[in-house]
């Protein structure tokens, strides 16, 4: 019996050492946003942090606090970029096409010691009668290899690369081969993958990564989402 009490004693005290974390954590939120409440800069919300009662409140809130200037100056950095973006999309005389600037970049090919180039942009088009626009995701691939790689497939990535998702169908456009040797060529290959503007204006927040597939290895194009808000400020 005695073992009993002492048990149901000591678990009655976790429950409470952990009520009064979870108190404690709610409370450093609630101070937090009081004093961004306050529209100080973030130097003054530090000295307004430091008037807390509590040195461990003062310590959290002041981390807190210190993570919410980082948002805000990334977001900052990120409406920047973004317009950035926005003022180089082409817009058609008529305003119904749209061309999203071309991005480069280039990567280490699994078929090749050569790095393979890769180009992508969005474009979309506005229907005249309904208004509604559709996009479509241009990807330029420009590799050394003995033959193309035909892509054939596109998967969906979550954030951690994993490409596991929906499997899109593409459409192969074209393939150019040029300073060909006895062991290979140079290829340009171009594919495209349609996007819904749904599909756009659901990833605006993260961007997307989406992995071409290939029947010879693959290639991921990661779309960010300053890009992405870039774009749609004018693709509407």
């Amino acid at each position: 019996m005695k073992k009993f009490i002492l048990l149901l004693s000591v678990l009655i005290g976790l429950s409470s050492c952990s009520s009064l974390e979870l108190q404690a954590l709610t409370s450093s939120e609630e101070e937090t946003q009081r004093i961004l409440a306050l529209g100080l800069s973030y130097e003054e919300n530090l000295i307004e942090a430091s008037k807390l009662s509590d040195p461990h409140m003062v310590t959290v809130v002041s981390l807190q606090l210190a993570n919410a200037n980082d948002d805000k100056i990334q977001s900052e950095i990120d409406l920047i970029e973004s317009e950035s973006i926005a003022s180089n999309v082409e817009v058609s005389a008529n305003g119904l096409s749209f061309v999203g600037p071309n991005i480069s970049e280039s990567s280490a090919s699994l078929l090749s010691i050569n790095p393979d180039l890769i180009n992508f942009h969005i474009e979309g088009l506005k229907s005249p009668i309904s208004g509604e626009i559709s996009h479509r995701l241009q990807l330029s691939l420009i590799h050394n290899a003995d033959q193309k790689r035909s892509f054939i497939s596109a998967n969906l990535c979550d954030r951690w690369g994993r490409c596991e998702g929906e499997t899109f169908e593409i459409n192969n456009i074209s393939v150019l081969a040029s300073n060909c040797s006895s062991s290979n060529c140079e290829y340009n290959e171009i594919v495209e993958l349609d996007l819904s503007d749904d599909f756009l204006r659901d990833h605006v927040n993260q961007g997307f990564i989406f992995r071409f597939n290939a029947n010879k290895g693959s290639s991921k194009v990661k779309v960010s989402k300053v890009y992405l808000a870039g774009y749609l400020k004018v693709a509407q």
